[in-house]
């Protein structure tokens, strides 16, 4: 029983930084149709400056409270990977928008390699650590030989998740920029021709998507304290599969769906082979979307005519 409740904690924990990247993927594909691929090594990127930022505040400013590093290197992520997000949005995505549909597809898998690929040459192919950060944890239950506990650092993931998820559930839903989104969403002309104006709509849903990439990266960097340059496909890939999973284009889906990818693994490589932790995991995605094609909080697509 420990270890199962163990394993709840740990995968609660992974699938919540699985949905703070998911909803990056659902809110773009929501507005303009499309995956943008490059997203998960936003995410890698936004760790490694969030690694380069706790460097700079605790060797140079030295600043030696773990918190106020933290909440620092979290504003600075945020602020440079919506920068990098922006930018790519700018150059690689708005020019192909009236193009034929493979055309964006192909400029993400190539931001992603460029990104993937530049990371390694600037910082090279060896993982990057940081000391331990929000050391500490609460004992729940168990016995001497095994306890099962919730550490700081799980705690706060969990928090941030939560909140994250409230705050941009309310803001797509009783907001204008929402509004002005969800237009977006239906038809970008007649959201034209309205007043809504599309492409910084499209920009500034690329800016949230990024900034929530960075939190994940933030948190990610101090729950397991090293990061390295291929660490942005097998997570970017994970949190597309939640997306679909929890029905592309709803945020409550994206964060459900990671949960549940992330206990599927910690659960798998709990009581099975760990090697074959992320053949189950696609394998339940598979399963489900035979079930319901719309994922499981999506809504069915209604052909306009």
């Amino acid at each position: 029983m420990e270890v199962f409740v163990q394993q709840l904690i740990n995968g609660i924990t992974l699938g919540s930084i699985y949905g703070l990247i998911a909803i990056g993927y659902t809110m773009v594909f929501g507005i303009i149709g499309m995956v943008n691929f490059a997203h998960g090594d936003v995410f890698m990127v936004s760790a490694f400056i969030g690694l380069i930022a706790y460097l700079i505040v605790t060797a140079w400013l030295g600043i030696a409270s773990a918190v106020g590093a933290l909440l620092i290197v979290l504003i600075v992520a945020m602020a440079l990977t919506s920068l990098v997000n922006w930018t790519i949005e700018r150059i690689a995505y708005r020019p192909l928008r009236g193009s034929f549909r493979l055309a964006p597809l192909i400029s993400a898998i190539g931001m992603s390699i460029l990104l993937s690929n530049f990371v390694q040459v600037a910082q090279g192919p060896r993982n990057k650590s940081i000391p331990p950060l929000l050391q500490g944890e609460f004992v729940l239950m168990g016995r001497e030989s095994y306890q099962v506990t919730l550490s700081h650092r799980q705690l706060l993931i969990w928090i941030v998740t939560a909140v994250l998820l409230v705050v941009f559930w309310y803001l797509v839903s009783r907001t204008a920029l929402g509004r002005a989104q969800r237009a977006c969403e239906q038809d970008q002309k007649m959201a034209a021709l309205l007043g809504v104006d599309v492409d910084r709509t499209i920009s500034i849903t690329f800016v949230i998507g990024a900034a929530l990439a960075a939190v994940a990266g933030t948190m990610y960097l101090m729950y397991y304290g090293v990061v390295n340059f291929s660490d942005g496909f097998t997570p970017g890939v994970k949190a597309f599969t939640a997306a679909v999973l929890g029905g592309i284009g709803s945020l409550p889906g994206a964060v459900v769906g990671g949960i549940l990818i992330g206990l599927v693994e910690t659960m798998w490589s709990a009581y099975f082979s760990i090697d074959y932790k992320d053949v189950a995991a696609f394998s339940i995605l598979a399963i489900t979307l035979i079930f319901l094609p719309q994922g499981l909080l999506g809504r069915p697509e209604v052909e306009k005519v």
